[in-house]
């Protein structure tokens, strides 16, 4: 795909000008320089020149370029050295100086180019440091011109590196409206024979990492058409009118191009909803988003030009950009599910040479919940794992342990602790742990360590066997009752309780706030509503915050929420206390072992296969 991006050369460089001012003032100084290193030689005016040479004082000159005459003469001292110049043309000086005897030699000190050059230096030098003034204006004239000309890459030309729908796992809906657009840009006439009109915008709206930058580089590959690539943050200046003086070059170059694809990446850094935040919106920022919402649907001509932007951030857009005319089409790029993470995995795995014991499907079904970019960066880290090792092949073993540095974080082995530290985080796990041998609306256990990582001492770790889109009461309970057991642990053996209890107590309470104010969950206060979400005031469409529940209403939300979290808090406690010896066993493992996973748990205290379970 052939590259024209002529906005961004910068412009040529004046060196050339000061390498000849260079050149010139050394010529100049080594003139200066050789006539001051003969200004000490004494000078004879013409007139006792050819009075000596009459004499027989004169033994020999130097004619230089017809015009000095450097010599020797003969005195009572001994030699001594004159010059002279010969102020006009004497033909008699010859003769005269071959009839004395004198010798005669011959010298260009500089020839006629460089005389005329030494001559006429200064007015060299000036017409020169003339032309470097001119050309530096017009070149701050041109930057000045190009500073409100868009930033935009222009793709013209295909060619075999070219990114297609074919390089893009899952995301078929998505594919399926993207083709569309490409369609009509290809055949428009079969639509606007039917009285179809053609889409102006397609907003792509999905988590991080979930491809839509890649969706839009297929669409290039795919398209036949010119597509023009340029960042939200390109439009953005310190400058008042420069963004808006760069969306009217941009639709401007799109026209000229037509049919053709802008691509607008990270939208959400120039179409932020226009007067949110304190002290109301920002000048530049609003002028160039009025811009785009003109250019997009304005009296302008855009015949095929179609937008194509990407945010993670839709719900900060302003409506404007969202309604039909604009952004006629949103298409969400999700998560990927088991076979889209199976395919993707697929896809990256392709330059490795992976080793027999390596099942995709098997990986695909344990990184629920992970976008196309965390399983791109977990295939680069089982290679960079197994290239560590000086292995021939990437195995099974280095997937498990690139999928625990991406879940769990990077293993502190190094970092000392104590002993009596040490145990008690055993026992903090070990609490985590045993809760889910003991609940029915739970994930399967997959690994429990106490070796620090990230900012954690020890960690419990779950893999759901299946994508989840929806949970219920009972499953956020159980969720509440594992986060209770690394505390009822604690609390159970040693009568104390830690700070590494902080984090499990504050996503239980956020739970359970949740289950009570926003899903219904709670029966004391019904399936209603509690208050509005929390948004930033930068970000939001409103700063102030009106009052939605009365000062009883939040006493019995409180309450509600008290009564959930402590009914976890007692399941917790008597699981363990049931099972105390089964604590203890696994606490002293942990402590020995420092990781264990679910089958060698199982083993250690006897508990049925995975496979087996029924409650």
């Amino acid at each position: 795909m052939a590259l024209n991006n002529n906005h961004d050369n910068p412009p040529p460089r004046s060196g050339f000008g000061f390498f000849l001012i260079a050149i010139l003032l050394a010529i100049l100084g080594l003139y200066f320089f050789v006539d001051g290193r003969n200004s000490t030689i004494p000078v004879m005016s013409y007139s006792e020149f050819l009075k000596a040479v009459r004499d027989g004082s004169v033994t020999e000159v130097r004619i230089i370029d017809g015009a000095q005459i450097h010599g020797a003469l003969r005195g009572t001292g001994g030699v001594t050295y004159f010059k002279t110049v010969i102020p006009y043309n004497d033909f008699s000086l010859m003769p005269l100086l071959d009839e004395s005897g004198v010798l005669v030699f011959g010298n260009n000190s500089r020839s006629q180019t460089m005389s005329v050059i030494i001559d006429f230096l200064p007015a060299i030098l000036i017409l020169v440091f003339m032309l470097i003034m001119m050309r530096q204006n017009a070149m701050q004239n041109m930057r000045g011109m190009q500073f409100g000309r868009s930033r935009a890459r222009i793709y013209q030309q295909k060619n075999k590196a070219t990114v297609t729908f074919n390089d893009v796992a899952g995301q078929e809906e998505a594919k399926r409206e993207l083709a569309e657009i490409v369609s009509f840009l290809k055949t428009p006439k079969k639509y606007l024979d039917m009285g179809a009109k053609i889409p102006t915008g397609v907003l792509l709206v999905g988590s991080p990492g979930t491809g839509k930058t890649l969706l839009a580089r297929a669409v290039a590959g795919e398209a036949d058409v010119a597509f023009l690539h340029i960042s939200g943050s390109d439009f953005v200046e310190m400058f008042v009118g420069v963004g808006a003086s760069r969306v009217r070059d941009l639709f401007s170059q799109a026209r000229k191009l037509s049919p053709a694809i802008v691509f607008i990446d990270e939208l959400d850094a120039v179409g932020r909803a226009r007067g949110a935040g304190l002290g109301g919106g920002h000048d530049e920022r609003e002028q160039t988003l009025n811009q785009m919402l003109v250019e997009m649907d304005g009296f302008e001509n855009k015949d095929g030009v179609i937008i194509l932007a990407a945010t993670n951030r839709p719900d900060v857009l302003d409506q404007a950009l969202l309604r039909p005319g604009r952004f006629d089409r949103q298409v969400t790029v999700t998560l990927p599910d088991i076979k889209e993470r199976e395919a993707i995995l697929s896809v990256h795995a392709k330059k490795l040479k992976l080793g027999e014991d390596v099942d995709l499907n098997k990986f695909a079904r344990s990184t629920s919940g992970m976008s196309g970019a965390d399983l791109a960066n977990l295939v680069n880290e089982a290679a960079l794992f197994a290239a560590a090792k000086d292995s021939q092949k990437v195995n099974a073993l280095e997937f498990e342990q690139a999928r625990d540095k991406i879940i769990m974080g990077v293993a502190r082995e190094t970092m000392v602790i104590s002993d009596k530290e040490k145990r008690m985080t055993a026992v903090h796990e070990a609490g985590h742990a045993l809760q889910y041998y003991f609940l029915q609306h739970v994930s399967p256990l997959h690994k429990v360590t106490v070796i620090p990582r990230g900012r954690a001492l020890g960690l419990t770790v779950s893999i759901p066997e299946s994508d989840m889109y929806a949970h219920t009461r009972s499953w956020f309970f159980d969720q509440l009752v594992v986060l209770y057991g690394g505390w009822a642990a604690e609390t159970l053996v040693y009568d104390d309780t830690t700070t590494g209890t902080q984090n499990d107590i504050a996503r239980a309470t956020d739970i359970a706030r949740k289950m009570v104010c926003e899903w219904g969950m709670s029966k004391e206060m019904g399936a209603i509503a509690y208050g509005q979400e929390e948004e930033h005031i930068f970000v939001g469409r409103e700063i102030a915050r009106h009052k939605t529940i009365s000062e009883q209403t939040a006493r019995n939300i409180d309450a509600a929420i008290e009564v959930i979290l402590s009914t976890a808090c007692k399941r917790a406690l008597d699981i363990l206390k049931d099972n105390q010896d089964k604590l203890t066993h696994l606490a002293d493992a942990l402590v020995e072992h420092e990781t264990l996973s679910d089958p060698e748990i199982r083993t250690l205290l006897g508990l049925q296969p995975a496979n087996q379970i029924t409650a």
